[in-house]
């Protein structure tokens, strides 16, 4: 009988003490607070977002005459433009057009967007050394169709800034577009 009584009692105070803390923990659970920055963080004034803020940009050069030239010859690319991407990471480059003509050679052809400093256009120019080159190559054999593309690249940016230059290796001069979108 001592023992059955001592057990209702365990049991009971367990049961006193533990039910309350539940439901103490469950409204606990609702409760918000809600905590300020310190000083040197809050923020006075309004601040609003007009419209959407972007996490990509599009770019394209289409219809870019591109005459025969050599991948290493600066003064042979076609210049089609400085690229800003400052705030962005990646970027995904693509070359697409037509040779204008049907009967051409093999070769290649490519986007080249170098970066807009001058020690590394100097390196380009005088040494024939392309530095940290973003691109995207079409590679064009003999008797296909006269219509080209590149496999689309993923790269990361390095520089805020790109010069866009495009050349063609083929016999035959072809109009180009290129396709760039900026990502973060």
């Amino acid at each position: 009988m001592k023992k059955k009584a001592m057990i209702l009692f365990l049991f009971c105070f367990f049961f006193l003490t533990t039910v309350p803390q539940f439901s103490n923990a469950q409204s606990s659970q609702n409760a918000v607070h809600v905590i300020n920055f310190p000083e040197t963080q809050k923020v006075k004034g309004t601040v609003t977002i007009v419209g959407t803020t972007s996490h990509s940009k599009f770019i394209k050069k289409e219809r870019v005459l591109v005459p025969t030239s050599r991948r290493n010859e600066l003064s042979e690319l076609t210049f089609a433009g400085i690229l800003e991407t400052d705030g962005f990471t990646s970027i995904s480059a693509n070359i697409q057009g037509e040779i204008k003509s049907g009967s051409f050679s093999m070769g290649t052809i490519g986007v080249l967007l170098i970066p807009d400093e001058e020690p590394l256009i100097r390196s380009f120019r005088d040494a024939k050394h392309i530095a940290f080159p973003i691109e995207a190559v079409a590679t064009i054999k003999n008797h296909e169709s006269p219509i080209f593309e590149s496999l689309p690249t993923v790269q990361t940016i390095g520089f805020p800034r790109y010069r866009i230059f495009l050349y063609n290796t083929l016999n035959k001069s072809i109009e180009a577009n290129v396709y760039l979108y900026l990502l973060n």
